[in-house]
């Protein structure tokens, strides 16, 4: 009988230290998995609805991109973004990443030097330097925006593409100028889609 008086008090033992075990595993769980998640998401929701939901753009009621990512503008037409080395394809946001290799390594120095060509080539009128943001990608391989003088850089491309005065076109890229934020981090800057949706809208009224 000593050996069932041993087991019982054994039982009683490991639910003493059991039971407090579970009731903490249990409130964690549900603060943390539960009420914590549901207060920030109310939170955010009612503060920056736009923000929470991933800072979508929308045109004529659909869904057409998010000012986080970039896209891929290729043709004559459109401002041009970052070049992206996300796989397998360019902006792929469920991939991001950059290209990994260092200034000196030979393929990022080709990569770049063919990039500059292409820039050159197909904006004939620009003698200056090329923005380096138009021929280096990001560590995100994301960017939707670029510089303002890289937007500066595609205004004659551009105009020419949709037959529009230099100027008008110009004076779109000052509307959509973004400053450093909260007036001290980063450099002024240029939502390619926002210009690109912006554009399209200028030429229907052309």
């Amino acid at each position: 009988m000593a050996w069932r008086r041993g087991v019982k008090r054994l039982e009683r033992i490991i639910m003493k230290v059991i039971r407090p075990l579970l009731v903490v595993f249990g409130g964690l769980s549900l603060i943390t998995g539960l009420a914590y998640p549901l207060v920030t998401t109310g939170i955010a929701q009612a503060a920056f609805p736009a923000q929470a939901n991933g800072s979508l753009i929308e045109k004529d009621g659909k869904v057409v991109g998010s000012r986080l990512i970039g896209q891929n503008f290729a043709g004559e037409q459109y401002f041009w973004g970052r070049p992206s080395a996300t796989s397998p394809m360019p902006y792929n946001a469920g991939n991001s990443g950059g290209s990994n290799l260092g200034p000196t390594n030979p393929a990022q120095l080709a990569a770049v030097k063919g990039n500059v060509e292409a820039i050159r080539k197909a904006h004939p009128t620009q003698t200056g330097p090329v923005p380096v943001d138009l021929v280096t990608a990001s560590a995100s391989g994301l960017d939707p925006e670029i510089s303002v003088a890289s937007a500066y850089y595609q205004v004659d491309r551009v105009a020419a593409a949709r037959k529009l005065p230099a100027d008008a076109v110009r004076k779109l890229v000052d509307g959509r100028i973004v400053g450093e934020t909260f007036g001290l981090l980063g450099e002024p800057r240029v939502n390619v889609l926002e210009l690109n949706l912006a554009l399209d809208e200028l030429s229907k009224k052309a």
